[in-house]
């Protein structure tokens, strides 16, 4: 088995939180906080910390506004965050090919 496929994967993305984000937002155009939130049974401490991690890579983008006069946050993946989800996702395939044999 080669092994630099491994070496390859994105570690913004691999971490199973931040990867769970990417694989919902990819399915939707974007999804409220709140939705992410409850989607994939997180902390609010903890789906922000990924979240602006994400944002940080440039992989989504976060916009505040307000809704029915509360607080709206709503996330959704950059054409760059797009990119690296799309590589991610081909480099996996190509491991479990590989692994296959």
């Amino acid at each position: 088995m080669n092994p630099e496929p491994f070496l390859q994967l994105d570690r913004v993305i691999h971490e199973k939180g931040r990867m769970a984000i990417m694989s919902l937002l990819a399915a939707r155009d974007e999804l409220s906080f709140t939705e992410l939130r409850n989607a994939l049974n997180m902390t609010d401490g903890n789906i922000t910390t990924h979240i602006r991690t994400l944002q940080q890579a440039g992989y989504i983008a976060v916009t505040k506004s307000v809704h029915e006069k509360r607080p709206l946050t709503t996330c959704s993946l950059t054409p760059a965050g797009r990119k690296a989800f799309q590589d991610y996702i081909d480099l996996l395939e190509r491991i479990v090919k590989q692994t296959k044999g």
